[in-house]
């Protein structure tokens, strides 16, 4: 073999580690990703069940019920649908209904999105940017349209 063919075939075998390598890391990479969506997305059916997700909106008031040790239930809304949330352990200190929250988690069968963390906003005028982006309503003024928080009616959801 002479010197220039096995310079090809040593080129050739890194581009093939090389290709074999991404694949690998973007196979990994789309297993692992988590899309952003809102209580009217999950109720429209668009997130596959059991898929990792992250749910942002407001929490629901009067929707918060404590369960036996660290379970809670809740509901976050978006001024036009409502998702039954569950999670068991320990809520962030600044989390309250009303207010802004993000859950990262996946949805059952049963249209309950089981969250396995919870983020709440850090003080009076943050909300997470994907929640703030999803409510916007009115473009001129940048409130959206529940702005402050009223309880989505029963129905809604």
């Amino acid at each position: 073999m002479t010197k220039r063919n096995q310079r090809l075939l040593g080129v050739a075998a890194l581009l093939i580690g090389v290709g074999v390598a991404a694949t690998l890391g973007f196979t990994a990479f789309r297993k692992n990703m988590m899309y952003f969506y809102t209580p009217s997305d999950l109720a429209a059916g668009t997130v596959p069940i059991g898929a990792a997700a992250q749910l942002g909106g407001l929490v629901e008031a009067g929707s918060l019920t404590r369960g036996e040790g660290l379970k809670v239930e809740f509901r976050v809304a978006d001024c036009a649908k409502n998702v039954a949330v569950r999670y068991e352990g320990v809520l962030p200190d600044l989390f309250r209904e009303g207010q802004g929250v993000v859950a990262d988690g996946y949805m059952t069968a049963e249209k309950v999105f089981v969250a396995t963390r919870i983020l709440a906003k850090h003080d009076e005028n943050y909300m997470p940017p994907q929640v703030a982006d999803a409510l916007k309503g009115d473009p001129e003024s940048g409130k959206h349209s529940c702005m402050p928080f009223k309880a989505v009616a029963a129905n809604a959801g």
